[in-house]
């Protein structure tokens, strides 16, 4: 396996799956948070089902943050190594004439994902683990809701989750496309799916946006 990793493609076949992992746990993620948007009860009654299922907790949980470790890391020796491959810069670059803004700085906003990701884990997850694990509060089917809403109460955090969301876009535009490419796929059918990546890597962001200032502006 270490010599596997150690070949230029397979890191990016690494990168491009654990990417796709990651999307499909975006969709649920945001399904389940819009819930939250028609009321307390279906997004109480799911997110008790999620955080108190031996399969999702024990199971599903530690492969995810398996999968962010692996993506994030594979991206930072992806770059390391792009970036000795040239060790002198170019005398004359042409930017978006040789490629997009978002592949150039997938890096970047990357970075600013995984920034959003420890303040996304600081507000929920950690909170969760503490109320289960460590105190071992009475659980409480009906929680959920009112500690959701409670963290978009604040504008400086609602804000900066509106801008992480913004970069995560900027990061789908091209990664979720260019996985599809790096694993394979024939390029008839990427073609067809370029586009359904593109609504993706725009509405989803949206939505996430969506849910926190509904629920900010709905406390003022």
């Amino acid at each position: 396996m270490g010599g596997f990793l150690k070949s230029s493609i397979a890191r990016k076949l690494v990168m491009a799956l654990s990417g796709l992992f990651l999307v499909f746990f975006l969709l649920q993620h945001f399904l389940i948070n819009f819930t939250s948007v028609f009321g307390a009860e279906t997004f109480n009654g799911i997110s008790h089902f999620m955080g108190t299922n031996f399969f999702v907790q024990f199971l599903l949980q530690p492969v995810l943050i398996l999968g962010v470790i692996v993506h994030f890391v594979m991206g930072i020796v992806l770059e390391m190594n792009n970036r000795s491959a040239r060790p002198v810069g170019y005398v004359k670059f042409h930017g978006s004439a040789n490629s997009s803004w978002m592949s150039r700085n997938m890096i970047w906003t990357g970075l600013v994902v995984l920034a959003f990701l420890g303040l996304h884990f600081y507000d929920f997850w950690f909170p969760e683990i503490y109320h289960k694990y460590i105190v071992i509060d009475p659980e409480d089917p009906m929680r959920y809701y009112p500690e959701l809403v409670a963290k978009f109460a604040d504008p400086v955090r609602t804000g900066l989750y509106v801008i992480s969301f913004i970069f995560l876009s900027l990061h789908l535009l091209h990664g979720f496309s260019s996985s599809f490419q790096t694993v394979g796929w024939h390029e008839k059918f990427y073609k067809g799916m370029r586009g359904a990546t593109v609504a993706f890597s725009i509405i989803i962001p949206i939505g996430f946006i969506f849910i926190a200032l509904f629920h900010y502006f709905n406390q003022l």
